[in-house]
């Protein structure tokens, strides 16, 4: 009878990781399905899953995961040095693999296989595989969570017998999934909310949330097949910085989500820019 196919939950290295790859549930679900799973010791304890909960999901314990994992899951399998891999094994986990030609080099000289899960594409079939999505609308959500707690005033217009105070003025950059979160949760929390994008079709679904769109005339809509944005032009980039210029100095916060796949961050806001905002401004760049 052939050997059960082993499943191996990796402890996040990154000490500012509080994830976990497999929560107790989805290791009943595997359980079921005829797979074995092994849990590194402690590897949920930050995400709120103890080893008793595991094991009650019928995973087995181990200090170190053994050479009979057949699959690794991991958020970031390769985040750290310190990760010792089951050679011949399979890793399903989020990877900076675009850009870091040690991650390939890992892999070969342990024979490993990667499904790298920022390449799920982005369409109804995989959506449920959307983990970069997901994870980008939880960051969304909690930037604008952070703002609110951050700003020194108060964020919606609040009528009072002493006054009236005006709601917070606050800027995102980028309207992608953990962007017009952003948007969504400082609307509800009664913020006047700017959005800005290069791709002129992101204003129709900034508008719906009831926040204000504005764009560079001077950088032409620019995306991919995808719907991603593109990386511009160094002239472009810097049309950019002195078009956002004003916009950020007049805000009370500014939530930074712009990003480009497999590329790093455009940086829209420049240390000048910075140097004459008004007094307790909040910038969170996620």
């Amino acid at each position: 009878m052939p050997e059960k196919i082993t499943v191996g939950i990796l402890k996040e290295k990154d000490k500012s990781e509080n994830r976990v790859s497999l929560v107790p549930k989805d290791v009943n679900l595997l359980i079921k399905m005829g797979l074995s799973v092994e849990l590194e010791d402690g590897a949920g304890e930050k995400a709120g899953f103890f080893n008793q909960d595991y094991e009650n999901a019928g995973a087995k314990i181990s200090k170190k995961l053994t050479d009979k994992i057949n699959i690794i899951t991991s958020l970031n399998a390769f985040s750290s040095q310190e990760n010792s891999y089951v050679k011949n094994s399979l890793i399903i986990s989020t990877t900076n693999i675009r850009n870091d030609n040690k991650i390939i080099k890992t892999c070969e000289k342990n024979n490993l296989s990667v499904i790298a899960m920022e390449f799920v594409p982005r369409i109804a079939r995989a959506q449920k595989l959307d983990a970069l999505s997901s994870q980008a609308s939880i960051a969304g959500y909690k930037a604008g969570l952070i703002v609110a707690n951050s700003l020194n005033k108060y964020i919606p217009l609040m009528m009072t017998a002493a006054g009236t105070m005006l709601p917070a003025n606050v800027l995102v950059l980028g309207a992608g999934v953990a962007g017009l979160q952003s948007i969504a949760t400082m609307k509800r929390l009664g913020a006047d909310v700017t959005g800005y994008d290069i791709r002129l079709a992101a204003g129709e679904e900034i508008r719906s949330l009831g926040a204000k769109f504005i764009s560079d005339e001077i950088v032409q809509d620019s995306k991919t097949d995808g719907g991603y944005a593109k990386e511009q032009s160094k002239e472009n980039q810097k049309s950019q910085l002195e078009f956002l210029k004003d916009y950020i100095i007049k805000a009370d916060a500014v939530i930074s989500t712009a990003a480009i796949p497999g590329r790093p961050a455009p940086k829209l806001i420049e240390k000048r820019t910075v140097q004459l905002m008004k007094p307790g401004s909040v910038i969170v760049d996620v």
